[in-house]
């Protein structure tokens, strides 16, 4: 894709219905009974567990589309748990970043003139940033969509991820070869006081994850203010690797 031109930060969400959650299934379906007790099936934008966000008979927040050529023309953008309201849609992490990084508020990633997305790398490889500047320097991001959150502690994955240990060997790589290699999480829920890789699930990735930043990959932790009109990036949270 060719490099975005600045943008104003932060995401606004489309009109917002509100439901109820039926269940969660199938991974990527959830039924959902409207407040005029019509139950619908929407898309869950969400190959995760959502261990801590998927409850059912939780308010909810559903999206709806009008291209004839989707199959569910539903889709479930946000849960409101006991601590949070939660943004499930995966979608949404990269777009945040990408906006909030060209607006200047992620200050470690500042002072490059283009930013990329979706970025092939290699024959196999393809990141979801790249910010570069005009003397060649080039900074390769990936971003981590987190919602798992429990007692303050923000933990990922919230399943077991190959393709995210992948990642963090493949930003190794790319450090080694003299470029910035950085893995930003975006906590889509304001109750995260900090951040842990999630050992109890993938004690790989944990490893993995501590081994990247000894080689010198960086990582970026950051929450968001969250309401049913949209989304911002927040402030920075504190690592415990």
């Amino acid at each position: 894709m060719p490099p975005s031109k600045i943008k104003p930060a932060g995401w606004a969400w489309p009109p917002l219905i509100p439901g109820i959650l039926i269940k969660r299934y199938k991974r990527f379906l959830a039924d959902i009974e409207l407040s005029g007790g019509e139950i619908v099936t929407a898309h869950c934008p969400n190959s995760g567990s959502m261990t801590t966000c998927s409850e059912a008979g939780r308010p909810v927040y559903i999206s709806r589309a009008d291209n004839p050529k989707r199959k569910l023309k539903y889709t479930w953008e946000l849960i409101e748990m006991p601590e949070s309201l939660v943004g499930v849609n995966t979608l949404v992490p990269n777009r945040l970043v990408a906006r909030t990084i060209l607006s200047g508020q992620v200050e470690a990633l500042s002072g490059y003139e283009h930013l990329t997305r979706e970025v092939k790398v290699g024959d196999h490889s393809r990141f979801d940033l790249c910010l570069s500047s005009h003397q060649g320097k080039r900074c390769y991001v990936e971003v981590k969509n987190c919602t798992l959150v429990e007692n303050g502690r923000a933990s990922f994955p919230d399943a077991v991820t190959t393709r995210g240990l992948k990642h963090l060997n493949e930003l190794q790589g790319l450090v080694e070869a003299g470029h910035r290699g950085v893995i930003f999480y975006l906590i889509q829920r304001m109750d995260a006081r900090f951040f842990a890789p999630a050992d109890h699930i993938d004690p790989d990735y944990g490893r993995g994850l501590r081994k990247a930043i000894e080689n010198g990959v960086e990582i970026l932790v950051y929450d968001v203010t969250i309401d049913p009109t949209q989304i911002c990036l927040n402030k920075e949270i504190p690592i415990d690797c």
